[in-house]
């Protein structure tokens, strides 16, 4: 028996995703709590359009992506902070602070969850890192740390 998922099912689906199980775990246990729905024909139709809609939305996020990922791809971000001695920082530079800095200085906004460093940045000087896009969309763009004095 073929079921549209209405929400996420452990080992089955994502909600929204066409499966096929036994008659009987949908029947007994995935219907009545309203996890699932038959697939029959008029809801088969409506699934089959939304996916098309979802791949056309899909495809739009992703060009948008690219055009982002060839406006940020190579580029320096600097931040400021306050220094010790010897170059040490007070404490580190997180995400949250790249993200800021991004969309002042080269205004994309980006969560900050999808800023990718390598190690924590706790001294002066230049890193690499990444900023995830979509997925499989990545820019890689390099940090300038300095002080402020």
């Amino acid at each position: 028996m073929q079921v549209i998922l209405k929400q996420d099912v452990r080992k089955l689906g994502k909600a929204g995703d066409l499966v096929e199980v036994s008659e009987g775990y949908g029947r007994n246990y995935l219907f009545p709590r309203g996890l699932a729905e038959e697939a029959s024909g008029g809801k088969l139709k409506d699934w089959k359009n939304q996916q098309k809609v979802k791949q056309t939305k899909m495809a739009k996020e992703e060009a948008l992506a690219e055009e982002h990922k060839k406006h940020l791809q190579g580029r320096r971000v600097t931040i400021s902070v306050s220094t010790g001695g010897g170059g040490k920082l007070f404490g580190s530079v997180t995400a949250a602070q790249i993200a800021e800095a991004l969309e002042q200085q080269l205004q994309v906004k980006v969560d900050k969850r999808n800023i990718k460093l390598g190690d924590p940045v706790r001294q002066l000087g230049t890193f690499p890192f990444a900023v995830k896009l979509h997925p499989g969309v990545e820019a890689a763009l390099t940090l300038s740390v300095e002080s402020e004095e």
